[in-house]
């Protein structure tokens, strides 16, 4: 999306590394377990926490500084994706290139958009590992795909789904605590990364359309959306700003510099998951930092 040419090199050297596994089986050369090959780390923690120790989970992009809508699979990427014995990603024109590589798969490949479920269901929204509804449904699609590849270990694939929902409705409380403690809290986001977050929050998303078009699609705002958004902020019209660290340039620094000194919170987010943590508590951490900022 931008400036992205000199990280992208580094996560294509560090695919070419991980990738580099013999099999036509879709099963790991050296554990005999089935791989899971997911476009980011995202779905690849999610399918992780489901297989457990009986699969092997491979994520294409599993740095926090490259940006998924415009990285390009190398030859080692297509080939992993060709012979997984299951394949994850987003869907919804996000991760463009992991749905291009699984065409004509004639393994088990899932799309998590197509999985969208409630309000998330009627909703064109792409983020929607900020929905913890989809994501469950996804968890429990994971499970029942490892099933059928792994017979002999269906139930535990069932019971490790069944308990990351659990750990799902913990982040949803969390939502609902602020929901209930802080409804319709004005807010404004750099681009609509955490829309599904801060719909579950019951917040008023005041960031023009235009504007955080233009931010997601990495072209220049238009001077009039530019300073609305700034008088959103110096006026302290809203209560935090929503700020996507990954895919940062001038403009969305320069909103970040003047809600700073404006005195309105930032709440920083990403599109993949920052190092060393695990899905649920990325997002248990997303919730709380919302929570804090709206406090």
């Amino acid at each position: 999306m931008r400036n992205l040419v000199a990280r992208i090199a580094v996560v294509t050297l560090g695919a070419t590394t991980a990738f580099t596994l013999a099999a036509c089986s879709g099963t790991s050369s050296d554990s005999g377990k089935p791989r899971i090959v997911a476009s980011t780390d995202v779905w690849g923690s999610v399918a992780a926490v489901v297989g457990g120790p009986d699969v092997e989970v491979k994520s294409i992009i599993d740095n926090p500084t490259v940006d998924p809508h415009s990285y390009q699979t190398t030859p080692s990427d297509a080939a992993a994706i060709r012979e997984a014995a299951l394949v994850i990603y987003n869907g919804g024109d996000y991760d463009e290139f992991a749905s291009k590589a699984a065409e004509g798969r004639d393994k088990p490949t899932l799309a998590a958009y197509d999985l969208r479920t409630g309000a998330a269901a009627h909703d064109e929204n792409e983020h929607i590992w900020y929905d913890m509804n989809t994501v469950s449904a996804v968890a429990d699609k994971i499970a029942a795909e490892l099933g059928d590849i792994d017979p002999a270990h269906r139930q535990a694939f069932t019971d490790r789904a069944a308990a990351l929902r659990g750990q799902l409705a913990g982040v949803t409380a969390l939502t609902a605590k602020i929901a209930a403690a802080h409804p319709k809290s004005p807010v404004l986001q750099t681009e609509p990364l955490a829309h599904y977050l801060l719909l579950a929050a019951d917040t008023d998303d005041r960031t023009p359309h235009e504007f955080e078009e233009a931010i997601e699609q990495g072209t220049d705002p238009a001077p009039a959306d530019l300073a609305a958004v700034r008088d959103l902020l110096n006026t302290k019209q809203v209560r935090a700003l929503v700020y996507n660290i990954q895919t940062e340039d001038k403009t969305t620094q320069d909103v970040a510099s003047t809600a700073k000194r404006a005195g309105v919170p930032v709440v920083e987010v990403t599109e993949t998951l920052p190092e060393n943590t695990d899905f649920v508590k990325w997002q248990t951490d997303n919730a709380n930092a919302l929570a804090a900022a709206l406090g």
